[in-house]
């Protein structure tokens, strides 16, 4: 468990992001969620708007820490099956346990950031192993645009995860198998 104060007030702030939703994301509970006394998450982050950062900037270092070390554990693909493979055990993460909270919180900030454009640029996607990795598939297939196909997949692959957070239910290979096959046409 993290140490630093400020470190704990974000992970907090996730989870009460994750099940309370936008409304429910306040100093107060927060400070319950982390079982901290009232006034702490006001004396590290004075408004509401700096707590949401705070949020948004931890979400951004886990996804990225979780995605580097993803691409880092596997080689890269060498057929469609070992893509297919890979993205469903990515989604089954995303869709369960502490994913799943994760993605909850992902998904509110990125609609709060219509409204709040400071943190967009906190949202935009980032290098990493695992993003490099289909990308160097795609590439390995011959594929010319292989940055632009990847970019295409992989925004598939969060509107899948999307839909199943909001109707329930699970992604399918097929349907992961459909969106590679697209990738490499």
């Amino acid at each position: 468990m993290p140490t630093d104060r400020r470190t704990v007030l974000a992970d907090a702030a996730i989870g009460v992001l994750a099940e309370a939703g936008i409304r429910g994301l306040t100093h107060r509970a927060v400070d319950r969620a982390a079982d901290l006394p009232p006034g702490t998450t006001s004396a590290y982050y004075r408004t509401r708007q700096a707590l949401l950062t705070a949020l948004v900037r931890r979400l951004v270092a886990l996804d990225q820490a979780e995605l580097q070390a993803i691409g880092e554990q596997a080689p890269v693909p060498r057929n469609a099956d070992e893509v297919v493979a890979g993205i469903a055990a990515f989604v089954e993460q995303r869709l369960t346990g502490e994913g799943r909270r994760r993605s909850l919180a992902r998904y509110a900030c990125a609609i709060e950031s219509v409204h709040y454009p400071e943190l967009q640029e906190i949202l935009v996607p980032r290098q990493n192993a695992a993003r490099q990795a289909a990308r160097d598939f795609l590439a390995a297939q011959g594929i010319a645009d292989a940055e632009d196909r990847t970019v295409t997949l992989l925004t598939c692959v969060d509107g899948l995860v999307f839909d199943r957070l909001v109707r329930g239910g699970t992604v399918s290979d097929q349907e992961i198998r459909g969106l590679v096959a697209a990738a490499l046409r």
